[in-house]
């Protein structure tokens, strides 16, 4: 018996402030996110090959195999997106109960991705984003960047092991790269402080889910494969207004 796969509750890109505004999320498709970020949806594809020479996840308490990840860190300040020193993720436990508390070094995001002019537009777009959200505030944003890569070697992988859950920054993206020859990986989407709830499937490539932190929590249901190599992949990026989350 076949899962049900809900469509995504897609918002156009003039749309998406006014819709963060009102229900502290918005659906974008690809095209509504190129429009967004100024760069198409095509020209993000190059940074497509670099998922595929991703490392494993050498922090998962649960003993699973099923991720593999790269992260960077910068800082986006108007037209400007610097990379900053190599550095550790780390989440408090009020966030993160299952890894928080720890510092996780994982493998560097690859300095040829890093460079690419559509890199730069996407997150320097999502960043503008975030400031309109912030009545045009002048800080600079401090983003993390981590790709991941969730396979089904094992049976089943699990893109949110630590379950519904925010990140404790101020916005965040979740952007679907590709998923292939698997069933699952649902999205859903609650009101942090209410009984209200979404779900849906990304299925469209460099599509994304964009929270307002504070307001929601999400989380990803376990995938499983419908062939061998099944496989999902994602973006997230986080943006915090007051610095990096540091232990």
């Amino acid at each position: 018996m076949t899962t049900p796969s809900f469509s995504p509750p897609l918002t156009p890109a003039d749309q998406a402030v006014t819709t963060v505004r009102r229900q502290g999320y918005a659906v974008l498709s690809a095209a509504a996110v190129g429009a967004l970020v100024g760069c198409a949806p095509e020209a993000l594809r190059v940074l497509e090959p670099s998922w595929s020479d991703l490392p494993p996840d050498e922090y998962l308490k649960d003993g699973g195999r099923y991720r593999r990840r790269r992260h960077a860190s910068f800082v986006a300040a108007g037209p400007a997106l610097q990379a900053v020193p190599h550095r550790a993720h780390w989440q408090p436990v009020a966030y993160n109960a299952l890894h928080g508390g720890m510092e996780r070094w994982f493998a560097p995001m690859s300095a040829a991705d890093q460079a690419q002019p559509a890199w730069q537009q996407l997150v320097l777009g999502l960043a503008g984003l975030c400031s309109t959200l912030r009545g045009n505030a002048p800080a600079p944003w401090y983003v993390e960047a981590h790709q991941f890569r969730i396979d089904t070697t094992d049976g089943i992988g699990r893109p949110t092991p630590e379950g519904a859950h925010r990140d404790g920054v101020d916005f965040v993206a979740v952007v679907l790269v590709g998923r292939q020859g698997i069933k699952g990986g649902e999205t859903r989407v609650f009101e942090a402080e209410g009984p209200n709830g979404q779900r849906f499937t990304l299925t469209e490539p460099w599509s994304l889910l964009f929270l307002d932190d504070a307001r929601v929590i999400h989380e990803s249901t376990p995938i499983q494969p419908l062939e061998a190599g099944g496989q999902r992949d994602t973006l997230v990026l986080t943006f915090r207004a007051n610095g990096f989350q540091d232990a």
